[in-house]
């Protein structure tokens, strides 16, 4: 039973498939008699507007024509991207976490780098380097005595020297607790503004985004965008870049790639790649921008509407005007394309400067039939 459903599937993928090849070869016979139709109708237009000039001209098809002139072609990769500041910091605690005692900074108020902005708990510190000053104060006056012994030729100098190495140590473990107790004083790693002050007196305070500080210095801002990974080869560092911030009245901020990362991100199978902008109070780190990457440009190029080129079994083409004696006429003239951007398409090959591009009527139109232009 599953045979007989298999070849009868079979049977009918092949008669579907022999349907659409029969259908292909009418339709090519078709474009071929409408073409050599196209051919006579164009000869005996041109045999009767020799005849009856007047004639030739009433039946001429109307369309619009634009004179040709060579530009600067451009083609962009667009993307969207965001803002971002150069220097944001989350503040954290450098002797690990700890009890906030008092806080010193409000959130939207600007910080300097080195700012104290907390202060932790650092009691059981300060007990233990109190006791550590009393032992010091004692070895200190023991070694002295020590010495002034030696001097009178008292004691030993193991006693002496063993009295200067217990000043020493102490000396050290005082040192190390003060360091320790620095940590208590949490500081501004940067200069900018605190955007986010997410702790309180009482709270114990562990430096993540969650609780803690963040510090954004918007002098220094930049766009981030990811690029798809099948654009590596034409975005480069350096190349240029115009940006489009829609919150700002789509503003267009002109810059460079000045970084692109080394590796592609596995989840958006692309790469990062960021521009540099001037600083501007408007511009807030995360806002949404437009970017457009200058991959390809070509100076002096002949640029034509996408919409007007057209394709055939041959290739593509276009229709443009010319005048024969005292008839115009449409030409059909093979081209070679470009890139195509914004509407546009570049011609490589095909049209030259100067030449009449037919825009509009175009459709239909077939190798010498008389026209007439609206423009004229």
């Amino acid at each position: 039973m599953i045979g007989a459903i298999a070849a009868s599937c079979g049977s009918g993928k092949k008669e579907n498939d022999s349907v659409v090849t029969d259908k292909k070869v009418e339709l090519q016979k078709l474009k071929t008699e409408q073409k050599k139709l196209n051919e006579s109708i164009a000869k005996l237009e041109s045999e009767i507007g020799k005849a009856e000039p007047g004639t030739a001209t009433s039946s001429a098809k109307l369309v619009t024509v634009m004179p040709l002139s060579t530009q600067n072609f451009m083609h962009y990769i667009e993307l969207q991207g965001k803002v971002d500041a150069e220097n944001i910091a989350y503040v954290t605690p450098r002797g690990g976490p700890g009890q906030v005692r008092s806080v010193y900074v409000k959130e939207g108020s600007f910080v300097k780098k080195g700012q104290l902005l907390l202060k932790l708990d650092d009691a059981m510190l300060r007990s233990q380097m109190a006791q550590l000053q009393s032992q010091l104060s004692f070895a200190k006056n023991l070694y002295q005595r020590q010495q002034n012994l030696w001097k009178e030729e008292i004691g030993t100098e193991v006693q002496v020297i063993s009295a200067k190495n217990n000043v020493t140590s102490l000396e050290t473990q005082l040192a190390t607790l003060r360091e320790q107790a620095s940590f208590s004083n949490v500081r501004a790693e940067i200069s900018g503004v605190a955007d986010e002050v997410n702790i309180k007196v009482g709270e114990t305070f562990t430096g993540s985004p969650m609780q803690g500080i963040k510090i954004v210095n918007t002098n220094s801002l930049k766009i981030t965008t990811d690029i798809p990974e099948n654009y590596i080869a034409k975005v480069r560092k350096g190349s240029s870049v115009q940006i489009v911030v829609p919150d700002l009245n789509n503003r267009v901020i002109n810059s460079s790639i000045s970084l692109i990362s080394q590796s592609i991100n596995p989840d958006t199978r692309g790469f990062l790649a960021e521009a540099k902008v001037p600083y501007d109070a408007n511009l807030k780190p995360n806002q949404i921008a437009q970017i457009k990457i200058l991959d390809y440009s070509a100076p002096d190029a002949v640029v034509v509407p996408v919409n007007v080129v057209q394709t055939d079994e041959k290739g593509k083409y276009v229709y443009v005007m010319e005048k024969t004696g005292d008839k115009t006429i449409a030409r059909k003239r093979p081209v070679n394309i470009g890139e195509s951007f914004n509407g546009m398409i570049e011609i490589k090959y095909g049209l030259k400067a100067g030449e009449q591009l037919i825009t509009e009527g175009y459709q239909n139109l077939y190798e010498g039939q008389v026209i007439t232009s609206d423009n004229q």
